[in-house]
């Protein structure tokens, strides 16, 4: 096997990172306040309050600038599986790519259709054409997001696919089984609560500052009730998709789950750590670290996981070293059928060109006998430990992420029911929590795409394809060049988002 240029991986990764998580500071706001801004419009329509039309052309504003600086990242990631990625591309077939072609037909047309229409369409339509316009550009942009989603959960649990020996691609064989996936249906679910929430956050956030400033307080309070119970709706949601993606992530990621949870050793009836700071390093196991503190619920891993409390919950030693009790191969013997995969399709090649049909025959069934180890033959030879993701990060994601999350859930509580009892803007300290939630919001928001992605390393393709194998072969100096000059253009653009925002929220409604 080739020599292995960590550089160029370590640098590929780094910049797709950057390009994902700053194309993630736009796309969750779209998602959301889309259906916040339709719900605005639904309720003038229906009691043709013209204070209604100002307010929902306010936040339709803000939603304008976003679409269109947020729209630049979103093409330079699709951009990079072609050029950083690409025998990850190549390795996926059409399987990556039909997805990705629908959103862009179907989705993101649709969205960018009537978008026009609703941004320009006032007084130019009728008012009943330009609500549903409104509520086309909300369903179109969460269109956009459930195919990429499908794209993204069917690399984290590969379904209705057959690979294809002699073209070296997974061709697709059931449209429904990988739109249908388990862990797709989850991820888009969750995803999309979670962006609902981020943007409730961000009304409500705002309007809290005109309370605070005594500014346009018809449209605060107006906006604070809407997004706040569009919020808390919302977080319930969140809470419940959450809960089917951990027994999602238990049964085809258990090494992600037991990163998520700095589970090293499995056990029964696993305790669920609620709060827990690492401690030192332990030097005989990689990415290890004990706890210097936690806080546990009991048993609560084992029934979140399998809806059972006295389930085993498998840790990274189990999964790195086996456990024959409980029938959970090695990573090594999972690595040396990975091989045997490898080998068998490089001996099928060369039998298929000499024309020695039982070679071929002989080698095609060795090599679909292990191809669930694929992806682990490109190990063989080093230590298994390199398939251990980073735990401390994984840990630190996922329980800020449901930290806050809880935290969200209390904060549209309280400002639904001080609106309900007409004190909120007497309350001077749950308005400036509300506007300083606003980066928390985001904050959770990554978190949670830092445990989807970093959990689940070294895999581009869970078990199939780690990013050693998918990564392009260029010089590293070339991806560190573009790392640089994509995370000053990015820069950039984040800064005039924020300053054309600011603009705007401090004009108010009235201009």
């Amino acid at each position: 096997m080739e020599s292995i240029d960590w550089s160029l991986i370590n640098w590929s990764r780094g910049q797709f990172a950057l390009t994902a998580i700053y194309h993630w500071l736009f796309v969750p706001l779209t998602l959301g306040i889309t259906f916040i801004i339709a719900i605005m419009e639904t309720i003038y329509v229906k009691t043709q309050d013209s204070k209604w039309k100002e307010i929902t052309r306010f936040w339709m504003t803000l939603f304008a600038i976003n679409f269109v600086i947020g729209a630049a990242t979103g093409i330079i990631m699709e951009f990079e599986f072609g050029t950083n990625w690409s025998n990850y591309s190549w390795f996926v077939g059409d399987i990556f790519g039909a997805p990705l072609a629908i959103e862009g037909i179907m989705a993101f047309f649709m969205e960018s259709t009537f978008i026009v229409i609703m941004i320009f369409g006032w007084n130019k339509v009728n008012q009943k054409f330009h609500l549903l316009s409104t509520w086309l550009v909300a369903i179109g942009s969460n269109l956009s997001a459930l195919w990429i989603l499908v794209a993204n959960g069917w690399m984290q649990n590969p379904a209705g696919m057959k690979f294809n020996p002699e073209t070296m691609r997974n061709e697709m064989i059931s449209f429904w089984e990988v739109l249908f996936n388990p862990v797709a249906v989850n991820k888009f679910i969750h995803t999309i609560m979670s962006s609902y929430i981020v943007a409730a956050v961000f009304v409500a956030g705002i309007s809290a500052w005109y309370l605070l400033k005594n500014r346009d307080i018809i449209m605060a309070k107006r906006s604070i009730i809407v997004a706040s119970i569009f919020g808390l709706a919302a977080s319930f949601a969140t809470i419940l998709t959450g809960d089917e993606s951990a027994r999602a992530v238990a049964k085809y990621q258990p090494m992600k789950l037991a990163a998520m949870e700095g589970l090293y050793q499995g056990s029964q009836n696993a305790p669920l750590v609620a709060i827990g700071l690492f401690g030192k390093p332990d030097p005989e196991f990689l990415n290890k670290e004990e706890f210097a503190m936690k806080i546990e619920i009991p048993n609560a891993l084992s029934y979140l996981a399998f809806l059972n409390p006295n389930a085993f919950v498998p840790g990274v030693a189990d999964l790195v070293h086996g456990n024959e009790k409980h029938n959970i191969p090695s990573y090594q013997e999972r690595i040396d059928k990975g091989k045997i995969s490898i080998d068998a399709l490089a001996a099928f090649k060369k039998a298929k060109k000499e024309g020695n049909e039982a070679e071929v025959q002989k080698q095609l069934k060795l090599f679909e006998d292990n191809f669930e180890h694929f992806g682990y033959g490109y190990y063989f030879g080093k230590d298994p430990h390199m398939l251990v993701p980073n735990v401390k990060l994984s840990f630190y994601s996922f329980h800020i992420m449901v930290i806050l999350g809880g935290f969200f859930i209390l904060l549209f509580s309280l400002l639904v029911y001080f609106m309900y009892k007409n004190k909120l803007p007497k309350m001077k300290w749950l308005l400036w929590t509300a506007v300083w939630t606003i980066p928390l919001a985001w904050l959770a928001s990554e978190a949670g795409w830092l445990v989807a992605e970093v959990g689940r390393q070294p895999w581009v393709i869970q078990d199939l394809m780690p990013n050693l194998a998918a990564v392009s072969r260029l010089d590293a100096s070339v991806v560190q060049t573009t790392f640089f000059l994509f995370m000053a253009i990015f820069t950039v653009l984040l800064i005039a988002e924020i300053r054309i925002m600011l603009s705007k929220i401090k004009e108010g409604s009235q201009h």
